[in-house]
């Protein structure tokens, strides 16, 4: 990142406080993390995680709407209705649909759980199996869950498109802050940190249109696409901030991009 060290210090101030000040539970209610944390039970906190991040496109209201839904439809025990529904039990998620997300998706989900989780404790397994303990990030982890989601006979083609890989050069949005959920802990209680196989380090920054502008503003991205390369970009710019935890700064980001845009345009001012 080449930027002058007092730069550098007022971004990384920056970045700190808005950290402090996004990172607090008076933000869950009206964010989509507010789903899974209806949830006790690991188990259904990671299924239900994993299934709003990847209804997370569109307004937050409808995200919340739609996956209130669905943990309706499974009777409010997500993991019990894997293990235990029958073939009469998925009439009803028939209707179901979240924009481009519909009846197939909906059913291949529930399939991929059900299988999943008859021989599996943890979803955290199925990021942590194809990734070297070494690993600087969870680059390898995503690739090996998407072949893995999509490893059933009858996995359909069509559903590909809402679980994200490096491979397609995408940003992964959606998975990476599935991660950041279930990796990162703190004492705000924001990020649930259930599982512990995987770094708070080798985190990847959820990049969406807010953090990419915001990002962009602030130096910390030059690469004129915004694709798979761009997050890793990003990430290890914010490494230089904190090594141990860079993807803290999605909170800060984020919140920047939606709900304190002045203070991005007059750091972006100054450095001009």
């Amino acid at each position: 990142m080449k930027k002058t060290a007092h730069a550098n210090d007022k971004i990384h101030e920056l970045l700190e406080q808005k950290y402090i000040e996004f990172n607090a539970t008076a933000f869950i209610e009206n964010d989509p993390i507010s789903i899974p944390h209806s949830f006790s039970q690991k188990q259904d906190i990671e299924i239900m995680a994993f299934w709003t991040a990847m209804l997370s496109w569109g307004n937050r209201k409808s995200i919340i709407t739609s996956a209130k839904k669905l943990a309706e439809l499974m009777d409010g025990a997500p993991h019990q209705f894997m293990l235990g529904h029958q073939e009469k039990d998925l009439k009803k998620f028939l209707q179901f649909k979240h924009r481009t997300f519909n009846t197939t998706d909906t059913l291949y989900f529930i399939e991929f759980f059900k299988n999943y989780y008859q021989s599996h404790d943890s979803l955290e397994d199925a990021f942590c199996n194809t990734m070297p303990k070494n690993a600087q990030t969870t680059e390898p982890g995503l690739v090996g869950f998407h072949n893995l989601f999509f490893s059933l006979d009858d996995a359909p083609h069509r559903t590909k498109k809402h679980i994200a890989t490096p491979v397609r050069k995408s940003t992964c949005k959606r998975i990476n802050m599935y991660l950041r959920w279930m990796v990162r802990k703190d004492k705000s209680g924001v990020d649930f940190g259930l599982w512990n196989k995987i770094k708070p380090a080798q985190l990847l920054c959820p990049l969406d249109v807010h953090v990419d502008r915001v990002g962009r503003k602030l130096g910390l991205i030059k690469r004129t696409q915004t694709d798979w390369q761009t997050v890793l970009e990003l990430t290890e710019n914010l490494r230089s901030f904190d090594p141990l935890d860079p993807v803290k700064y999605d909170f800060a980001l984020f919140g920047i991009g939606v709900l304190d845009k002045g203070h991005i345009d007059i750091l972006s001012k100054k450095q001009k």
